[in-house]
């Protein structure tokens, strides 16, 4: 029987505002017109403030989400500067720092490090090809940690190989760029205007038709609702589909369950991207 929980994907900000939006997909596992597995997206939203993804994270279950943010910092990075190695005190130590300190530390603990290896990585990264999770520019996913893990936290919400939590609220760091690279290695959005050009709307195109035919790393099809359809093909900054990524990446999880596709030996400092 499949499990009937809501599916939610979300590509997440670490200031969100009405211009640069967290963007939610939300869909449901069923069959398609093929009788195979599929999700089905529902629908797309945009949350432009705090009080909105709070809400989202203390919505009534059952649901599972995939959330585009580290969920963890390298083990070596917390070691080395001696913070608590138990994920919910880590988590509330990182938050009362301001960034401008935390900017600092982390310059002076990569000026330490020798050429070619000044950051520190979790075990994660590699596989998933993701930024290390202490960088605070280009992308600044230190920031969105900073952000999102706390009210994860403070939501209660369920983190598995992290934290015990509501069994009924799933939350999983996903990350789009996992699914999209296992499609094609061209890029597809821009958020800016000289730079959204035809050629990355044929390739958002060839991303979405191989949602719809399930050729990708998660092998699992998508369907859409007319709503979300239409939002997807005129979308140049390519949150919504971002979004859908991370949905994805979660009703693949759904499907793993109970483990939800992750390492038995997930480290509980670093956390894992659900499917590298």
């Amino acid at each position: 029987m499949l499990d009937q929980r809501t599916v939610f994907g979300v590509d997440f900000s670490s200031a969100p505002s009405a211009r640069k939006p967290i963007t939610v997909a939300r869909g449901r596992l069923g069959l398609d017109c093929h009788e195979r597995v599929a999700l089905r997206i529902e629908a797309l939203a945009a949350l432009p403030d705090w009080p909105g993804f709070d809400r989202l994270l203390k919505s009534e279950g059952p649901w599972i989400g995939g959330f585009d943010f580290p969920f963890g910092l390298p083990r070596e990075l917390v070691e080395t500067l001696g913070w608590p190695l138990q994920w919910s005190d880590l988590v509330m130590h990182f938050s009362r720092l301001p960034r401008a300190e935390i900017r600092e530390v982390f310059k002076s603990f990569c000026a330490a490090r020798p050429p070619g290896g000044k950051f520190a990585h979790r075990a994660t990264d590699g596989p998933a090809g993701s930024s290390p999770s202490m960088k605070w520019v280009n992308p600044p996913v230190a920031w969105m940690f900073h952000a999102g893990a706390p009210r994860l936290l403070q939501a209660g919400v369920h983190l598995p190989g992290l934290r015990e939590g509501d069994p009924s609220r799933i939350a999983l760091e996903a990350y789009p760029g996992l699914l999209a690279r296992s499609i094609t290695r061209d890029s597809y959005k821009s958020d800016e205007v000289a730079r959204q050009t035809i050629e990355r709307a044929r390739v958002r195109q060839t991303l979405i038709q191989a949602l719809f035919d399930g050729r990708h790393r998660f092998g699992l099809p998508v369907v859409f609702d007319a709503a979300p359809a239409a939002m997807l093909d005129d979308d140049p900054r390519g949150d919504w589909l971002d979004a859908v990524f991370c949905a994805v990446q979660a009703g693949w999880a759904l499907t793993r369950a109970p483990g939800f596709g992750l390492p038995a030996n997930t480290d509980p400092i670093e956390g894992w991207i659900v499917g590298a």
